[in-house]
């Protein structure tokens, strides 16, 4: 499985400016900005983690890129240099407004390549064009389910990297036995072949994060896992986790109409009733919601 067979473009030269602690600061202060926890606002304020992030991309040549939570802008300048397009969706007005001109001051020559689009990236449903990468430092407040709903909507998003807390990025890549293996370890591997590509410091940002941060790399999958229904699928997943201590002959009793149910599914799929949901993949989930369809489940007719 490939992110990109096309030629790399250049990496973000250091000749290129891109925004510090001083320019983010000067525009903060011109638009009365003070970043909030509300809407999860830690500004990257280094250029060289900017290109680093840029680097471990692997953005191909011609690729539309979407971002979310631009912000004021640092990584969306990098995006500029390596993009073919760059479509930014941002929740905070004065912020979405900014942004254009910051890439007409910064990228005068690159600028009309970027679209911003105002909207709060759970509840967008289109695109003014299908992106083939996410490269984003996502809000850490929503960031894994901004994660799940782009992965979910927008089947061309191929691959990406996106900045998170660094425990949200270790359960997205955990694997089962894990400690952090859990609902957001199985959903994102539903898509996709998700691993940890690296560990982001707290002083590059502005305000500094109580904790480090780390870079999530995906893959999207190039077949489907199963031939069945992904919200079963999810539903299964959510009942397991929801009582980690319980057998999923427990667990799942809720989602398939009681224990003795729930133990026929199990054994059906060919997964012991007496095991727990965090030693699963997501291929056996996928089997446990394939035997439930067989069974007569839904999604909307049980816990989903």
């Amino acid at each position: 499985m490939t992110e990109s067979t096309a030629p790399l473009p250049p990496e973000p030269s250091a000749a290129r400016p891109l925004l510090g602690p001083a320019e983010i600061r000067a525009l903060a202060e011109q638009l009365g900005i003070r970043p909030t926890k509300t809407l999860g606002q830690n500004f990257v304020i280094d250029p060289n983690t900017i290109r680093r992030i840029i680097a471990a991309a692997r953005l191909g040549a011609g690729e539309t890129v979407l971002e979310v939570g631009p912000g004021l802008g640092s990584l969306t300048l990098g995006l500029l240099d390596a993009a073919e397009q760059v479509v930014a969706v941002e929740i905070d007005p004065p912020l979405a407004e900014q942004l254009p001109r910051t890439a007409e001051r910064f990228r005068p020559e690159r600028a009309d390549r970027l679209t911003v689009i105002e909207q709060d990236a759970l509840r967008v449903q289109e695109l003014p064009a299908a992106p083939s990468a996410l490269v984003a430092n996502l809000p850490y407040n929503v960031a894994v389910p901004v994660l799940l709903h782009l992965l979910g909507r927008f089947p061309s998003l191929r691959h990406g990297l996106v900045m998170v807390q660094e425990e949200v990025a270790d359960r997205l890549a955990a694997a089962p036995g894990s400690k952090v293996y859990g609902v957001p370890s199985v959903k994102a591997s539903w898509y996709a072949e998700v691993t940890k590509a690296g560990t982001i410091g707290k002083n590059v940002f502005w305000p500094a994060p109580k904790i480090a941060s780390g870079l999530v790399r995906f893959v999207r999958r190039d077949e489907p896992v199963a031939a069945v229904d992904r919200d079963l699928v999810f539903a299964a997943v959510d009942a397991a986790f929801a009582q980690r201590r319980k057998t999923l002959r427990a667990a799942l009793a809720g989602w398939a109409g009681s224990a003795a149910a729930a133990g026929e599914i199990l054994e059906a799929a060919g997964i012991d009733p007496g095991e727990r949901g965090e030693k699963l993949d997501v291929h056996q989930f996928a089997r446990i919601a394939q035997a439930g369809a067989a069974a007569g489940l839904t999604a909307g007719a049980r816990g989903a």
